[in-house]
Formats: structure tokens, sequence, C-alpha cells
């Protein structure tokens, strides 16, 4: 029965493959909140950027403020990594 719940969970995390632009490795890139995503070679932050292909981008202070605020909010569904 927990084995079943546990596998429902993993099942329902975003994940994604991509290249980090800041360690520079392709990893699997865990979603924190919609189109944003946390590397888990590095544990920094990307901003998903679509035009024609997908890329991952390093995150602005204006991205990280938004950050902060859904994580005050209760928004973010991880924890932070980078403590």
């Amino acid at each position: 029965m927990v084995k079943n719940k546990f596998n429902q969970f993993l099942d329902s995390i975003d994940t994604v493959h991509g290249h980090c632009p800041h360690c520079g490795e392709d990893s699997i890139l865990v979603a924190i909140v919609t189109d944003y995503y946390r590397c888990t070679i590095c544990g920094e932050d990307t901003k998903q950027y679509v035009n024609g292909s997908i890329k991952y981008l390093r995150i602005t202070e204006e991205d990280e403020k938004w950050l902060k605020k859904q994580k005050a909010s209760g928004s973010i569904i991880t924890k932070n990594v980078k403590g």
C-alpha cells in the first residue's frame, strides 16, 4: 500500500532531461513551479525557455524574487536544496 502511494508521488513529479546553464552538464531537472526547474547535479534553479526548441536559462534577479514570493506563499513544491 505504501509503495503504491510512493510510486504515485514519484509519477506526479515533473522532471525533464536538459542542459544546465550553471554546471554545464546534461542532467535531470526537477520542476519547482511552472517553467522553473532545479538541477539535480548542482542544485541551481533555471527557467525553461521555449522558442522552437526548449532551453534552460539562468534565472534573473526578478525571477529569484518571484520564486522567493512563491516559496513564502507555499507554492513551491520541493525543498530548497541550496540552503
